[in-house]
């Protein structure tokens, strides 16, 4: 049996201490496939988990591998110092289906799809799944498919998942509720109970770095100072959004009149590419939600535009990615879900319907269309599972059925700076 002791001295909390012994209890002496770890903002969740790890004998990326449902979350774990990937890259691999008749004549467009994995590495003996509130069921049962233990680690205070369910936070094994010391006095940490706790939240300074403030009394002159500076801003809204990202624009010296990004510009991905990879390892695809930088923004034919991307926690470069350039250009997108886009021989790039008219030239690459907008500010849902350094958040909680769920989300963005506008 690993000795706990043995390991460096770290102090825990008495909920660590007892979540541990649940955690290597159940690693070493119990049949059951699952444990799910519930811990709020401050308590130290990551913290534990890696500790118990490095306890258990197991080490990170081999034996003991962490995963997370989006890429945007993996990259939080990453900047930690963990080594992680998405759950998708760990269980599924893309294959490419094209059907053909009994001559072998292609009677339909190809497509991709993810088909579940035969089996993953034998070394593996643990899965942590981090942001398990972001997890569908569907996805779930892929998983436990393997027969390795899962240790699943989420907040059940945050927002749950778009457009699937999720019941495993639900029942968790224990919960984590106790502050470690080093976040007792955290500002942010404690503005994140009070959400969770349904409290209200008076305007005012919060310590240095945690102010409330009125809408009114957050003017121009403010909001010119510190959008450019924020690491991410979050509305509830589409329209406040729009409206702060343009904003944003007009503050870092971009003309009105200039509507396409340009280079350096923050955008984020709106449509799920999973046959593009953002990386050499092909660990990260281009999917709803990820934020990057946009660069060598070139305007093509059709309502296209023609961009480079660098997703905000990678170092590679994803190069000449066809994107309609309706959103930017006229507030709504030309092209339809899963349209693709030519890039023709002479280094044109057209829509798919207007290459066959062009049949002097060769076609050289097909692409889906990839969707982009501006990302100084996205909605609650997109931030989820993303840290910032500073963020600004426009508190329209009041729109949302569970709002103390939806402030709670927001305010838990942040890391060292935080501004709640209402």
């Amino acid at each position: 049996m690993p000795d706990m002791e043995a390991l460096e001295p770290i102090r825990l909390t008495r909920d660590q201490e007892e979540a541990a012994a649940l955690i290597e209890e159940w690693f070493l002496h119990l049949s059951n496939q699952i444990f799910v770890l519930c811990g709020y903002a401050g308590t130290g969740k990551t913290y534990l988990v890696d500790h118990v790890v490095r306890a258990l004998g197991l080490k990170a990326g081999e034996s003991a591998v962490f995963v997370t449902p989006t890429g945007k979350a993996a990259s939080v774990l990453l900047r930690a110092g963990t080594p992680a990937g998405t759950l998708h890259s760990l269980i599924y691999t893309l294959e490419e289906e094209i059907e053909v008749n009994e001559d072998g004549e292609v009677v339909s467009e190809r497509f991709l799809r993810f088909v579940r994995r035969e089996k993953i590495p034998q070394e593996i003996k643990l899965i942590v799944v981090d942001e398990t509130s972001m997890v569908s069921d569907e996805m779930l049962r892929d998983l436990l498919s393997y027969g390795v233990k899962c240790l699943f680690c989420g907040d059940p205070a945050q927002l749950p998942p778009v457009g699937g369910s999720n019941t495993l936070l639900s029942m968790p094994c224990c919960t984590l509720t106790q502050i470690v010391r080093q976040e007792e006095n955290d500002p942010i940490v404690r503005l994140a109970a009070m959400a969770r706790a349904g409290q209200h939240i008076p305007i005012g300074e919060y310590g240095e770095h945690a102010v409330v403030i009125s809408a009114r009394d957050f003017g121009e002159r403010e909001r010119a100072r510190l959008f450019p500076k924020a690491d991410q801003i979050i509305a509830g809204t589409n329209r406040t959004r729009a409206r702060i990202n343009a904003d944003t624009r007009r503050y870092l010296g971009i003309p009105p009149e200039s509507k396409l990004p340009i280079d350096g510009e923050k955008l984020i991905c709106t449509l799920n590419n999973w046959s593009k990879a953002l990386d050499r390892d092909k660990t990260f695809h281009l999917v709803n939600g990820i934020i990057g930088k946009c660069y060598n923004v070139r305007q093509q034919q059709d309502g296209l535009l023609q961009l480079d991307f660098q997703a905000d926690f990678l170092c590679d470069v994803c190069r000449d990615l066809p994107a309609d350039a309706g959103i930017f250009t006229e507030g709504q997108y030309f092209h339809g879900y899963g349209d693709k886009a030519c890039l023709l021989e002479s280094g044109v790039l057209v829509h798919e319907r207007n290459a066959a008219m062009l049949r002097r030239f060769k076609v050289r690459r097909e692409d889906t269309i990839d969707r982009f907008e501006f990302a100084y500010a996205v909605t609650c849902h997109k931030a989820q599972g993303s840290e910032y350094d500073f963020v600004i958040v426009f508190d329209e909680s009041r729109f949302f059925e569970d709002s103390s769920r939806w402030l709670y989300t927001a305010i838990t963005r942040a890391k060292k700076k935080l501004i709640i506008v209402r």
